[in-house]
Order: structure tokens, then sequence, then C-alpha cells
């Protein structure tokens, strides 16, 4: 056979279901941005509200609106706008709206739909990806509910970011998020009974070992896709199992030299050679080979094999294969991008369905 991936939903499933209960009695929204982080939207997000999901995170109103069309109907919820965005559409759509600024919240609370925009207003408590400031947020806040008064939005929910870079920063943060509450508060947001908002901070690393930044939600990204958010353990450790397996198809051989056929088109990283050759390898005849070269279209290892034997690029690592915890390594990035960057022109093939 040739390049494909496998995605195991059940592996994934399992993962979500673990992940809500160390969450619980948070609720478990889970992140699907990037394509469901290659794996594809819309399977993993049916697989995500089967199995303990509450909710979805997008990146922006089009995904979310792509999940509305293809009869997703749990809550959604899309925080990134550019200035093309059709907000009326997303509000329509029944699709919660992260707002960073005043500028955005204006343009949500004038954009003529027919129901309330249900919002979430954002403080910046140091990520700084976007988010008002803690000098601008009395103001969106003050605003936001002279809309809501007027029957225009729905303040659903406050969030943050946690910029994850250590423990104290992290501290430092989920000080700053009670603040920005607590300013909130005083200006007449309520904090208690049916129409307070949600508050979210967490996502993978808080919600897993932050128990204080779970509040009513943790946004639960990557650790779902089976990479591990910390430096210390990987996602085998957490107990959570890949659910991409990358296979490739040996389609020359010359001596002690085989070429693959997937490349760098494919998602395959260049970096991963460096200055000193390369530490990546994959799985080929039962034993790990080292990749010597990244092409376009192909990548060549260091193995002797007949055309047609199949490789593993990386996988959960139950037959002793990389995993993409270990390509990140070797490429110098994060699990996150060797997931997300895996070209769609290699076909998914979905496994427990």
């Amino acid at each position: 056979m040739s390049a494909r991936i496998e995605i195991d939903l059940e592996a994934f499933r399992q993962n979500v279901r673990a992940l809500a209960t160390i969450a619980a009695p948070a609720r478990t929204m889970l992140a699907v941005k990037a394509d469901g982080y290659g794996h594809g939207m819309l399977p993993i997000a049916r697989a995500a509200l089967q199995s303990g999901a509450d909710s979805l995170a997008v990146l922006d109103a089009p995904a979310a609106l792509a999940l509305r069309d293809a009869g997703i109907d749990a809550q959604l919820f899309a925080w990134l706008h550019g200035r093309d965005t059709d907000f009326r559409a997303a509000i329509e759509a029944d699709v919660d709206l992260g707002v960073s600024s005043l500028v955005e919240l204006r343009r949500i609370g004038e954009a003529g739909a027919g129901r309330p925009a249900a919002v979430h207003l954002k403080i910046d408590t140091g990520l700084h990806r976007n988010g008002a400031s803690p000098e601008d947020w009395p103001a969106l806040v003050g605003e936001a509910l002279a809309y809501q008064e007027r029957g225009q939005v729905r303040l659903a929910g406050l969030w943050s970011h946690l910029a994850d870079a250590s423990p104290a920063d992290d501290a430092a943060a989920l000080a700053e998020f009670q603040a920005a509450v607590a300013v909130a508060a005083g200006i007449g947001v309520p904090m208690e009974g049916p129409d307070r908002p949600l508050l979210h901070l967490a996502a993978s690393s808080a919600g897993i070992r932050m128990p204080e930044a779970r509040f009513d939600l943790v946004r639960f990204g990557i650790a779902a896709y089976g990479v591990s958010p910390f430096d210390d353990v990987d996602a085998r450790g957490l107990g959570m199992r890949a659910p991409m397996t990358m296979r490739a198809s040996v389609i020359a051989a010359d001596g002690g030299t085989v070429a693959l056929d997937l490349g760098s088109a494919d998602g395959v990283p260049p970096s991963v050679l460096g200055p000193s050759g390369s530490g990546a390898e994959v799985l080929l005849g039962g034993r790990r080979v080292s990749v010597t070269a990244v092409g376009i279209d192909t990548i060549e290892v260091a193995a002797t094999a007949s055309v047609g034997d199949e490789a593993i690029v990386f996988g959960p690592g139950d037959q002793g294969e990389p995993t993409a915890e270990e390509w990140a390594g070797w490429a110098g990035t994060i699990g996150d991008e060797i997931l997300a960057r895996a070209s769609t022109r290699i076909p998914r093939i979905y496994l427990n369905e």
C-alpha cells in the first residue's frame, strides 16, 4: 500500500474520556482547530462528543459554520476573528464568540442578527496572543453589559489563555484572571445564578496539573491527540494513546538506501536532518532505521528492503515505532506541529468508527 494515515477513533475517545474524568466536575471543551490537529475536524468532533466532551472549540467562525453545516449541534466556541468575519452568520448559527477588544464587541453587537450573540470576553493574562489588557478590561466589560441590556449580546463567558511557560508564570496568570473576574463582578457581572458567565482558563497542561485553574470548563487540546503538554512525561506516561499513525511504502531500493513515498510536501520536517546528520528514525522491517534525506515527495532511509515493504513513520509506539513526540524532538518543534502539518494529500483511514 502507498502512504496513508490511520486514525484510531477509539484511542481518541479513550483519551477524551480520561481527560473529562480528570476535569470533572468542570465541563470538557475539546479543541478541534487545525482540522482537528490534522486528524480531520468532523470525525474528530463527532468522536469527542461521543466520549465526554460537552462542547467544541474551533479557531474561527468559518470552521464553526462548517461543523454546523455537517449537523453538529453542540456548543461551538470560536475566538480568532478577522476583518471579514461574518459575525451575523455565526450568531444565527448559535456559535459562541470570543471577544478580545471593543472593536470586535461592537462589530458583533451591531451585526444585526435576530438573536443575542453569545460572547466570551477575553482578558490577556500574559500570553499576548489576543485579549483585552487590564487597562482596557473595564471598558470592554461595561460595554458588553450595555449591549446585553439592549438584547444584542449575552455575556456567556469570561476567559483567557495561559502561556504555560512555567508554574510560576501560570500562577501569576491565574491571579491576573481572578483579578479580572473580580473587576467584572464589581462592574455588575453576576457571579452566581443561572445567568452568570462561564469562567475558563485551562487547556491541556493546566487542565491536568492545575486543578485551581479548571473553573467551569477546561479546553483540552493536544493531550487528547496523544501528545503530552509537559517536558517531564510523554503521552503514554499520562495514560494517553496517540490516535494517528503515519505509514509509508518503499518505492525504490538501492543497496543500503531505500526511498519512501512521502516527503516534506506531506509534512515531514526537513529540520530533522540538522547540521550533523539525522536523528530521525522510522520503523522498517521490525527495526528502527535512520532517515538520511528528506525531499519534497520522498524520504530516504538507511536500510535494506524491497519495493512495497511498509514503514511506520510515527504512531503510538506500540510496535516500537517512533512517536510524534519523538519526531518533534528531532525537528526542534512541538508535537502539535508534527500532527497538524500532516498533508491532506495523504489519505486518512478511520479505524473504529
